[in-house]
């Protein structure tokens, strides 16, 4: 997930749009049908017993499209963001608006951002350090000061994009740090739990401090920002090292591993570690549904699964034997809101095949979560190993064809950079249409409610009201608005923050006049609403 991580992974693996009928393949299921009363607006959720006229049929606007398109952020040697380490706070706000309204303009709608790079922060933590990648010096806030990561929140959520916040699990240095660490910085809080490993430094995933650590950091996250999800990678243990005479070394936890034979621990060294995972994992998943049970809980491991349950044909780096990552279980259990598998191999590459992979992981989704696949779109570059931009267009086509209904690009400065026209191809050749994010019901299948909507005097704009929840059908827990506008030629459909409570009722450019328009409220956990409609002359 970062330029380090990528580099050992070639070595380990050897606003308003037309939408058609191909688009509406990866769509929800249609909503009940919007309702009218010519001229006037739809009251939304009422009681069957409200002393209310009945509405007369509109003609149907489509289903909504359905698709988690996101990118990944890294602030981890300020591969994405900050783009150095010496940035003035207006700077990195600068920047930090050129990502979001890049991502509005490619019609992405989530941001996964890093904000845990190894044991620190980039917002203000009283238990971890400000980031060096943020600063320049780890434990020196911004100058002037302000909260990156709520800014980073405040300023995607105005935009209609949910932010996902990123954390690196037990990493506590990388080889890329310049600075002495922090007083409190967990290495100098607990160094007993930090092992030094190569070139980096890592938390002992069998030491109970360095869970607990990790659990307070993403629940403080959880409880204090307003945050759509919850991330953590592929780093448990770490990847591993080797010396000289290419011999892996193993990591160097005999301390906790005695640790737990005395206390009468009867699994083997391999088990244990990866019951140490599948603790954390689980535990992680509880407390962020105890602190918002909205919040979507999502791990993007590496790409290649159990290798006693691998595909004919599939070969590589076992994350389950050198990682100690059971990911199966994990899936298994439903201890995750979504998986985001990295594979970021090409779709021709035999024993990492990325079909048979892709397969492969929405075959053990056996709890029905979501599964959105990593796509390595930063080895677009200018190297000689440089991938073509049609490799990624192809696997987002592979995506769907599957029946997948979202992706995650790795990372965001390849769309960025619009490196070999990437994003220019994405936005008009895959992304025609926004697209809402897959509900997620296990979480919430409560419906928001339906907006009340009002043709302004001058008829040039539709006014919204959220109405107050109704006992029985529904709460007003809207976070978008889902905008169907009809011409006499076709339906177009955009994506609002539900704090825009005006529609704009001019003519399309391109379409003509609008005959009616058909609105819903999208919940935190993705759940449509009533349809509320209006004609129009």
């Amino acid at each position: 997930m970062t330029n380090l991580k990528t580099s050992q992974r070639r070595a380990r693996s050897g606003v308003l749009m037309t939408i058609s009928c191909a688009i509406l393949l990866a769509c929800s299921t249609p909503a009940p049908p919007p309702v009218v009363k010519s001229g006037k607006t739809n009251l939304g959720n009422v009681p069957q017993n409200a002393p209310v006229n009945y509405p007369v049929l509109a003609r149907e606007a489509p289903p909504l499209p359905r698709e988690f398109r996101a990118a990944w952020v890294s602030t981890v040697a300020n591969i994405d963001w900050p783009s150095r380490r010496d940035l003035s706070s207006d700077k990195q706000k600068a920047e930090i608006l050129n990502i979001l309204d890049n991502a509005v303009s490619l019609k992405l709608n989530a941001i996964v951002l890093q904000v845990r790079p190894a044991a620190d922060a980039i917002y203000p933590s009283s238990i971890e350090p400000w980031s060096e990648f943020l600063t320049g010096e780890q434990g020196r806030p911004p100058s002037p000061y302000y909260d990156p990561l709520q800014f980073w929140v405040e300023q995607a959520h105005a935009r209609g994009l949910e932010l996902h916040a990123w954390f690196n699990p037990y990493r506590a240095r990388t080889a890329q740090s310049k600075t002495v660490m922090a007083s409190n910085h967990i290495s100098k809080q607990f160094p007993q739990v930090v092992k030094t490993y190569g070139d980096l430094q890592w938390m002992d995933p069998g030491e109970p401090i360095a869970i607990q650590q990790t659990l307070n950091v993403i629940g403080d996250v959880a409880r204090r920002y307003d945050v759509d999800g919850i991330h953590i990678d592929d780093y448990f243990y770490p990847y591993p090292v080797k010396n000289g005479n290419s011999t892996e070394i193993d990591f160097p936890d005999d301390p906790s591993w005695i640790a737990y034979l005395q206390a009468g621990g009867s699994l083997n060294r391999a088990d244990w570690r990866r019951s140490n995972v599948n603790h954390l994992v689980e535990a992680i998943h509880l407390r962020v549904h105890q602190e918002k049970p909205w919040i979507k809980f999502g791990i993007s491991p590496f790409g290649i699964g159990r290798p006693d349950r691998l595909p004919p044909g599939i070969a590589g780096f076992s994350q389950y034997d050198k990682l100690y990552a059971d990911v199966e279980l994990w899936l298994a259990q439903g201890w995750l809101d979504y998986l985001a598998p990295q594979l970021y191999w090409p779709i021709n590459q035999g024993p990492q095949a990325f079909k048979v992979l892709l397969d492969y992981w929405l075959a053990q989704n056996s709890q029905n979560k979501h599964v959105w696949p990593g796509l390595y779109t930063s080895r677009i570059d200018s190297s000689d190993k440089s991938w073509p931009t049609d490799e990624i267009l192809n696997q987002v086509d592979a995506m769907r064809e599957k029946g997948g209904n979202g992706h995650l690009h790795f990372s965001m400065a390849a769309l960025n950079q619009n490196r070999k026209d990437i994003r220019k191809r994405l936005s008009t050749e895959k992304y025609t249409s926004q697209a809402l994010i897959p509900a997620s019901p296990w979480l919430d299948a409560s419906l928001p409610g339906s907006p009340v909507l009002e043709a302004s005097a001058d008829k040039k704009s539709l006014r919204l009201q959220l109405p107050e929840p109704v006992p029985g059908i529904g709460t007003s827990n809207a976070r978008l608005l889902a905008i169907w506008k009809r011409t006499g030629q076709q339906w177009l459909f955009s994506v609002l923050p539900a704090q825009n409570m005006t529609i704009d009722l001019a003519d399309d450019p391109q379409f003509g006049a609008i005959k009616q328009v058909t609105v819903s409220t999208i919940s935190r956990t993705g759940q449509e609403s009533l349809r509320s409609s209006y004609s129009l002359p």
